[in-house]
Order: structure tokens, then C-alpha cells, then sequence
């Protein structure tokens, strides 16, 4: 299952030391390519100064060095959270949930320059937000992974917890595409993480050993509303892909693949079809009720919230390749993703999307 979202609250910061969570060089552009860090490419353009390199005796440090001055304070009417320049003509991801209900908010940057910044827009299915800040000073954008995170390598966390600005915490990747339903029921493929993050941390960096952003934090799973350890963050590739389409005014519709289900009732892994929609994208690529989808796009999928999670990051008419098993004899099937629509919650990504422009876009 996904995470309970009773448990999972975001990392808006209701003013020092509130325990509340929820409801109250410069930029040049480079493409690096997957054998320039190695692992596996999220095929996304990076931009900021080179990765940090060698084995350092204090990696830490040298990524705190390499993220810090790409990380901004999001400041609110009701509290503050975090955010990252992405690119250095002043773009700033931070959360939805940061900036909902604001059109313009305070951004102070590393060096304790407090700017204006206008919400370009946002998207709260994916708890993703742009904001836009102008500076006679050079701004510098952050280095954007190209990889896809590992599971027990390095994570460093930057934000401002607690108010507190420039804090910086480290742990591990603890686990890759965990499933987390967001405030509007959309399940997105989150990389879980040890490195403490609190109240505040919303939208800051989630870096790897290289200084490379590879994640938006966003959330933590607490019962207390304090750290356990167990935090969340939107994998960077999915995150500017979003904040692209912000910028340019393109649709934020979630895919869909028409169809409900649930994890296998004989306990196979995998994510078990119970009802095809008719006329939907599964049903038009021969999905059957009672087959159970086991990879997306060659990556394993161990239960229904997976699948949601994985569809979740593609748009309206991407094709995906899924892995199926029925009658015990495994085949592929190529499907193009609908869109999902506003009441389901239950076909493949759950939940729905919208943008909600701000000033000039």
C-alpha cells in the first residue's frame, strides 16, 4: 500500500518551533550525460557548475559547499519552506504546499538577500511549484542529478528546518520509488530518505555525493509530527519535468490507464487487475481483469501502489511497455496512457492534476 496519508505530513514550517506540519558560479547550462556520474539516466539537462568530484575526507561538506548556494527560504503569510534555483535567470522549485494560496512570496537567498518572487504556478498532484525571483546579484542554479538515485547512497538534505537557514543533514537513500498519496490522492514514486527533515525542509534540496539535486523534499512519515527518520522527496527528474511544463504553460493532466485493482490475492508480487474499463487505454492494449502487471517500462512493480506511483509520472499519451502474467505464461503489452479523470482514484495513478497559473504565465 501506499503510505497512509494520516501519517505523512508535509514540511511547512508554522513559524519557530511550531510543532504543526500541515494546514496552518553561477548557472551555465550543461548536458551530462549518464557516463559522466554512471548508473542509470533520468535523461534530463542539468544545469550548474561541475559536479563534485574525488574522494573527499569530509564528502559531506563538499556536497554542503556544491548545494548550499542554490538553496533558497521560501517565506509565506503563514510559515516558511524551502526551495532551489534551478536555473540562474532566477527559477525556483519548491512545494505546492508551500505556496498555495500565495501569488507572490519572500525568498531569501544563501547569502541572506531577501527578494520578492512571484508564484509562476503550480501542480498539486505532484506537490510542485515555480517561483520567480529578479537579483543584480548572479544567482547560482543548482546542479540537477541525471541519475537515478541508488539505494544506500549518500543523501544530503538542505533547508531551512525550523526557520533555521542553511541547515544541513545527511543519511542514506533508504528506498527508490516508495509510493506516497499526496493531499489530492495521487500516488507519486517518492525516494525515501534517513536524513533528518523537519518542518521548513519543504521544497529544499535532497542531494547525492556528487552535489547534484536529486530530489525535492517534501514530506516525512510521522505520527508525532517529528522526525523518525523516515523522509520523502520527489525524484528531480519528475520534479523539473513538471516545473517545465509550469514555465510553459503545457497541460498537467495525469495519465491514467483505465482500469482498478489491488495487490494479487494469492500474494504474487506485482499489481493484480480487478476491473477494466471500457473504452479505456488498458482495455484498448487487451489488459483483462485478473492479469497481473509486474513491470512498467522493464522496472518491477511489487504492488498496486507501485503501478499507481509509476503511471503517475508519465503524461496523457506517453506509451508504456508493461510485463503481465496470465494464465502463469508472461507477456508484454504496449499502452498508450488516458488521461485520468478527475474522479478516479483507483485506475493505475489515482487522483488528478491541475495548474493554477500566477501572474504573467
Amino acid at each position: 500500500m501506499a503510505v497512509g496519508a494520516t501519517a505523512v505530513v508535509a514540511l511547512v514550517g508554522a513559524g519557530y518551533g511550531v510543532r504543526a506540519l500541515t494546514d496552518s558560479g553561477s548557472g551555465t547550462s550543461a548536458t551530462i550525460s549518464a557516463s559522466s556520474t554512471g548508473g542509470e539516466s533520468n535523461g534530463i539537462q542539468v544545469t550548474g557548475p561541475p559536479p563534485v568530484t574525488g574522494n573527499s575526507d569530509e564528502p559531506v561538506a563538499a556536497v554542503a559547499d556544491a548545494v548550499s548556494p542554490s538553496v533558497v527560504q521560501v517565506e509565506v503569510s503563514n510559515g516558511l519552506g524551502s526551495g532551489v534555483i534551478y536555473d540562474s535567470s532566477g527559477l525556483i522549485m519548491t512545494n505546492n504546499h508551500v505556496v498555495t494560496g500565495q501569488s507572490t512570496v519572500n525568498v531569501r537567498l544563501a547569502d541572506g538577500t531577501k527578494l520578492s518572487g512571484q508564484v509562476v504556478g503550480t501542480d498539486p498532484s505532484t506537490d510542485i511549484a515555480v517561483v520567480r525571483v529578479s537579483s543584480d546579484k548572479a544567482l547560482t542554479a543548482a546542479q540537477l542529478s541525471p541519475n537515478q538515485p541508488r539505494v544506500g547512497q549518500i543523501a544530503v538534505a538542505v533547508g531551512s528546518p525550523f526557520g533555521l537557514t542553511q541547515s544541513v543533514t545527511s543519511g542514506v537513500v533508504s528506498a527508490v520509488n516508495r509510493p506516497v498519496d499526496n493531499e489530492v490522492g495521487v500516488a507519486v514514486n517518492m525516494i525515501q530518505t534517513d536524513a533528518p527533515i523537519n518542518p521548513g525542509n519543504s521544497g529544499g534540496a535532497l542531494a547525492n555525493r556528487q552535489g547534484q539535486v536529486m530530489g525535492i523534499n517534501t514530506s516525512i512519515f510521522s505520527q508525532s509530527g517529528e522526525n523518525n527518520g523516515i523522509g520523502f522527496a520527489i525524484p528531480i527528474a519528475q520534479a523539473k519535468q513538471v516545473a517545465d511544463k509550469i514555465l510553459n504553460g503545457g497541460s498537467l493532466a495525469r495519465a491514467g490507464l483505465g482500469l482498478a485493482g489491488a495487490n494479487d490475492p494469492s500474494g504474487n508480487p506485482g499489481a493484480y487487475v480487478r476491473e477494466v474499463t471500457s473504452g479505456g487505454a488498458a482495455a484498448a492494449a487487451g489488459i483483462q481483469n485478473g492479469d497481473l502487471i509486474v513491470s512498467v517500462d522493464g522496472t518491477p512493480v511489487k504492488s498496486f501502489e507501485e503501478l499507481r506511483g509509476a503511471i503517475a509520472s508519465h503524461s496523457p499519451g506517453d506509451q508504456v511497455t508493461l510485463e503481465i502474467v496470465r494464465d502463469a505464461k508472461t507477456s508484454t503489452v504496449t499502452v498508450t496512457l488516458g488521461t485520468l479523470s478527475s474522479s478516479s482514484s483507483s485506475n493505475g495513478s489515482g487522483g488528478s492534476s491541475q495548474t493554477t497559473p500566477r501572474g504573467g504565465n
